[in-house]
């Protein structure tokens, strides 16, 4: 028996997680990080850095617990995030695409990952006991919990979708529709960049967020996972055509 180590023939599976299984696990544990806040907190919802200072006082305080769980679950969801990145870059690699769109998807699945545990972290902080009581520093810590998880995690997360997006669409080991969707919500997650500038922006977080964890199942259950045929033989004209100008 041949060890798949990327070497072997075409009829070789790529051996690692199940990428489907590893999206689900993402998905339940975010989703369910806001469900358990809005359950535990009798249907209420995180505030907004923006929002007056007393309103974060009185969510954070009063449902100190609501707020604890949700940034354990958040924090659950950073481990099959980087899991997937790393699963994805490698079926990409091992698929024979040498092209920039992995390491650029490696780059941005790490960042996104990273800030989701950090902001966690910063949301478990917002529950300590104390808290609440210093205004100055709350209001601190609530707006680095918002940056980090908002577009901190948003903008590095449309990277991965690009990179995995384009290496697998143009290659033919993702459909065409997954491709494009990937585009869509990897321009949005980039435009939510202007958050940062403009507050009134932070509607394109949601909007590149939630159909990204749809992107994340769909990739999961598409991308090709056995190298049965070269990328270039895969792959569109013109993308053979850079292929074979890089050889020469």
């Amino acid at each position: 028996m041949s060890e798949n180590n990327g070497l072997g023939d075409d009829s070789e599976s790529h051996r690692g997680p199940s990428l489907l299984a590893v999206a689900i696990v993402y998905v339940a544990l975010f989703l369910g990080s806001l469900a358990t806040a809005a359950l535990m907190s009798s249907g209420g919802h995180f505030p907004s850095p923006y929002d007056p200072v007393a309103v974060a006082t009185s969510f954070f305080s009063e449902h100190a617990d609501a707020v604890r769980i949700s940034a354990f679950l958040q924090f659950g969801a950073a481990i099959p995030l980087a899991i997937f990145t790393a699963t994805a870059v490698s079926r990409l690699r091992f698929l024979g695409i040498q092209a920039a769109g992995p390491t650029i998807a490696l780059l941005g699945g790490a960042m996104a990952a990273s800030m989701t545990a950090l902001s966690s972290l910063l949301q478990w902080l917002l529950a300590q006991p104390g808290m609440a009581a210093s205004d100055g520093v709350l209001r601190a810590v609530h707006f680095l919990s918002f940056g980090t998880g908002g577009p901190g995690h948003v903008v590095p997360f449309g990277l991965l979708v690009a990179g995995v997006s384009v290496s697998g669409g143009l290659t033919r080991t993702l459909p065409r529709w997954v491709m494009w969707f990937g585009l869509f919500v990897a321009v949005v997650a980039e435009l939510s960049s202007f958050t940062l500038a403009i507050p009134a922006a932070a509607y394109l977080l949601p909007a590149a967020r939630f159909p990204g964890l749809i992107w994340l199942i769909a990739v999961g259950a598409t991308l090709v996972s056995k190298r049965d045929a070269s990328v270039a033989e895969r792959g569109d004209p013109a993308l053979r055509m850079v292929a074979d100008r890089s050889t020469r």
